[in-house]
């Protein structure tokens, strides 16, 4: 009482506020805690920019069904992006979206539906051996998709609707949501750092560093 120095005090909801490392604690009653999955310093990453393309006009598919104006990231335009790109470095992947305004950073995003991933987008990300995913937006899924969660669950291999999970044999696999890419920063191969506080709980504000490599 009476000292002479500032004590803050912070309540915090990591999701869908900032750049956030969540792992599959998220969907489940179980107790997992993103400190305890989080573990590599050092991961070799590919960055790739795609184009969210309308729900309307692509087969590619989603649960609940898209609404009219919805965009989505497809399988296609990951495969067209990641052709020829060694394996070793798609234990993460960076993906930013177009268009790339620096209003992501502050965004309102319920005030639009922003893209979202499709099923077989997240089951072509599942095949690749994909370990970290970090995405410029606030979700893998639909903001508002019925409680859901399908691109989630599809990639952490969560059947849908279960919610007990065994923290001894659950996904290791993390998601970032929003992040944002400057667009200095080209495509291509490069070493990640996602930096988080030691919090046990399934997901932490983080802050991810993309280090360039140079041929020798």
């Amino acid at each position: 009482r009476g000292g002479s120095c500032n004590v803050d005090e912070i309540r915090l909801i990591p999701h869908c506020n900032g750049t956030h490392t969540e792992c599959v604690g998220h969907i489940s009653d179980r107790h997992i805690a993103i400190r305890e999955v989080l573990q590599e310093a050092l991961i070799p990453a590919t960055l790739l920019t795609v184009t969210p393309r309308p729900a309307a006009e692509v087969r590619d598919q989603y649960l609940p069904t898209p609404e009219a104006g919805d965009m989505l990231l497809i399988r296609s335009d990951l495969e067209s992006a990641l052709a020829g790109v060694e394996a070793d470095f798609l234990a993460a992947l960076v993906v930013r979206t177009l268009p790339n305004h620096p209003t992501k950073v502050s965004r309102d995003y319920l005030s639009a539906s922003p893209p979202y991933f499709s099923l077989d987008a997240m089951r072509f990300l599942l095949e690749l051996g994909v370990q970290h995913l970090l995405v410029d937006i606030p979700s893998l899924d639909r903001m508002f998709d019925e409680g859901r969660l399908s691109a989630h669950r599809i990639f952490w291999e969560v059947a849908e609707g279960t919610h007990q999970i065994n923290p001894a044999t659950a996904s290791r696999r993390t998601i970032t949501e929003m992040i944002y890419v400057p667009d200095a920063l080209p495509d291509g191969t490069y070493l990640l750092n996602i930096q988080i506080p030691d919090f046990a709980l399934d997901a932490a504000p983080s802050r991810v560093w993309l280090y360039g490599l140079k041929k020798p």
